[in-house]
């Protein structure tokens, strides 16, 4: 197995309920020399190619529908040649920063899309957004979580389409079932593992966090 991870982080603003904030991104790549897919495509769409690197792009993954993980996903996928895959919930979030542009397909939660001989399982895990999922690669133990799941805590549920119930129960019945040591590399911020935050899950709560 050849799959390996690539990582960069472009800067820009996200916008929702009419205020807008400065955020850093995360941008994964998972694949090999020769093909690989995107997993979000933010602020910067040289940067993203700067990391793909002239590679067969087989897909641009959107994690959520958000404008700060999706903003330059058509203009990637028109200069590589790749379908945009976004859950058909989060169409309401899409559409506020692309209303004249579908994605070009649907993920489907427990669908595997393949890679570089592994596979990204879908993960519908609702709560920052309706249509949010996570992508789970057991080969290279590791889980791209979106903002769903940070270090620290889970994503924000403070905004319309949200809802914190939502995040706690996607978290405990689809990322906490996970192996302990599976890597988890999120939206924004550091890298942590499944060991390393389930034990907060209790104080999260407690917390309304």
């Amino acid at each position: 197995m050849s799959a390996r991870i690539e990582h960069t982080v472009t800067s820009g603003t996200f916008s929702l309920d009419g205020q807008t904030f400065e955020v850093d991104n995360n941008v994964w790549v998972i694949g090999d020399d020769r093909e690989c897919v995107v997993v979000d495509a933010p602020h910067d769409v040289e940067a993203i190619l700067e990391l793909v690197a002239g590679r067969d792009v087989l897909a641009v993954l959107a994690t959520h529908g958000h404008d700060d993980h999706v903003r330059c996903a058509p203009e990637l996928a028109d200069r590589v040649g790749a379908p945009v895959l976004l859950h058909p919930d989060d169409l309401v979030l899409w559409r506020m920063t692309h209303p004249d542009r579908e994605p070009d397909r649907m993920l489907v939660d427990r669908e595997v899309v393949g890679v570089a001989g592994v596979g990204l399982q879908v993960l519908h895990t609702p709560g920052h957004a309706p249509g949010a999922v996570c992508l789970y690669v057991a080969d290279l133990s590791t889980v791209f979580t979106g903002d769903t799941l940070f270090s620290g805590g889970p994503g924000a549920t403070g905004r319309s389409y949200s809802d914190f119930d939502v995040i706690i129960e996607s978290i405990s019945e689809r990322l906490f079932t996970l192996p302990p040591d599976t890597t988890v590399c999120p939206g924004h911020g550091p890298t942590t593992t499944i060991e390393a935050e389930r034990p907060q899950l209790r104080s999260w709560i407690e917390r309304g966090y």
